[in-house]
């Protein structure tokens, strides 16, 4: 009997400007803790070592490339690169990026063009040994491909001040991706997985900026075609023969999401000096046209639909050379998923479902919240910077079996958390910047074995989102991120 796991995998956050670093504007969805790594983590950001402050703290840095609009805030054309790594515990896995940028800051037009070249280091913890039949002993059959992923990004946005203290400004990104780390441990008995895909995101920003208040509108669209080719391979005995005979299959995936989606921020200066507060509301509405049929989960590739939203508030102080903040956020999310009945359901429900009808209901409910806070302090050319972020993931799955006329329940917490730290150096000619940040509470998902008929499971960036089999459980992972960014001012 089918298990009505479902999954909305990976609408993955992933715009590429989205994640450049993240600003948002687009709400992932998990319902499983995936030790995926910060693949979409690039260029640099002034805030990423204060926890990740970001509604009532100005980050020029990063700010443009999630709302191309403000690219008014930067000051002075330069060139940036940032190269950046992370690895996850217990050989989880690896990536290592080069991105290298470059920001314009005219009278009245602005922009900034980036490249960034990747690569992923898969899990080796379960590379595959097998028997050669010519040969006839054990040796390892792990490919290059296997073990090393190359990915490619692109990114640019442009923009124009309009007077009166408006801005416009339209970005565009694209990415070739070989590998989307995390989705490896999902098809827990495949022997190779083979990805490739693209993502594409347009957004166009609006801009005010006033003596004491800012107002930020943001529309935009991200798309994710991902194909992925799962390879079985094993001894299965046959009991004509009473030999044991080598069998090897593949399996194609498809993972398709689209994204629409739209951000109101709002900040103001108080009168009290150095305080300043910041709100922002933000939609998405993502389709999944695709969802991939991983092992965690045995059903078709159904359609899907989420609504996310996004409640964010937070203030910060400024005073001498330190700066403090606080930031707190609650993310209400609906999410259906549905399988459509074949021949075989049809039968099984006595003829009460046609073929098409839905045969499986899934609905999530999330009530995510998210809270972070950091510090600063300048010391003579040298900033110190620390902060904390905590994640907190909830959801309830109703699931409705039209076939066997069954209802489940199943609900699903867990908490992640990651520490921050960095420092700045401002130098006569550039600005050296380091960030550091682990995260813990993630790892290698999978669910106990139950003798229920159907069940339900789910995953920073990304959205994973599974019905789960029966109870969650995890082998734990901390994912370690290290960035050093240049930044070379143009004068």
């Amino acid at each position: 009997m089918r298990f009505a796991l479902r999954v909305l995998a990976c609408s993955f956050a992933i715009s590429v400007s989205l994640t450049w670093p993240i600003g948002g504007q687009i709400v992932p969805v998990r319902t499983v803790p995936v030790a995926s790594g910060d693949q979409f983590l690039l260029l640099p950001s002034q805030s990423m070592a204060m926890g990740g402050l970001r509604v009532a703290v100005a980050d020029s840095l990063a700010d443009p490339w999630s709302n191309p609009a403000k690219g008014i805030f930067v000051q002075e054309s330069a060139f940036l690169g940032s190269p950046t790594f992370y690895s996850i515990s217990n050989n989880g896995g690896a990536g290592r990026s080069f991105p290298m940028a470059g920001v314009i800051a005219g009278s009245r037009w602005f922009g900034g063009v980036a490249l960034a070249l990747q690569q992923i280091e898969n899990d080796s913890r379960d590379d595959v040994f097998l028997v050669e039949p010519t040969v006839g002993f054990w040796e390892p059959r792990r490919r290059l491909s296997d073990a090393f992923n190359r990915n490619l990004y692109g990114s640019g946005f442009l923009g124009m001040r309009l007077g009166a203290g408006w801005s416009v400004g339209l970005g565009l990104s694209a990415a070739q991706l070989d590998a989307m780390d995390g989705v490896d441990l999902l098809y827990v008995d495949a022997n190779r997985i083979d990805q490739r895909g693209s993502t594409q995101d347009v957004r166009l920003g609006l801009h005010l900026d006033d003596d004491r208040d800012r107002l930020s509108l943001l529309l935009l669209h991200s798309r994710v075609s991902m194909t992925h080719d799962v390879t079985y391979e094993g001894w299965i005995w046959d009991p004509v023969t009473l030999t044991s005979v080598f069998e090897s299959r593949v399996e194609r995936n498809e993972d398709k999401s689209r994204t629409w989606g739209a951000q109101l921020e709002w900040d103001r200066d108080l009168t009290a000096p150095g305080w300043r507060i910041g709100a922002s509301a933000t939609v998405n509405r993502k389709s999944h046209p695709k969802i991939p049929n991983y092992d965690i989960q045995n059903i078709p590739r159904d359609p899907g639909t989420t609504w996310a939203y996004e409640a964010a508030f937070g203030f910060a102080r400024t005073e001498g050379p330190t700066t403090v903040g606080v930031d707190l956020v609650l993310q209400p999310i609906w999410s259906e998923t549905w399988q459509e009945a074949d021949a075989q359901d049809v039968a099984d429900s006595g003829g009460s479902l046609g073929i098409g009808d839905r045969s499986i209901e899934n609905a999530f409910f999330f009530t995510n919240v998210l809270l972070r806070t950091g510090v600063s302090h300048a010391v003579g050319k040298a900033t110190l910077q620390a902060g904390l972020e905590a994640r907190s993931y909830d959801y309830t799955l109703e699931q409705v079996n039209h076939v066997t006329r069954e209802y489940r329940e199943q609900d699903e917490s867990w908490m992640e958390w990651t520490p921050t730290f960095g420092v700045v150096f401002r130098l006569a000619s550039l600005d050296l910047r380091y960030a550091v940040r682990r995260t813990s509470g993630t790892g290698r998902p999978g669910t106990e074995w139950s003798q229920q008929p159907f069940a339900v499971i789910s995953q920073a960036e990304g959205d994973f989102i599974i019905a789960p089999q029966g109870p969650l459980t995890l082998q734990e992972a901390s994912v370690l991120t290290q960035q050093l960014s240049v930044r070379i001012p143009v004068r």
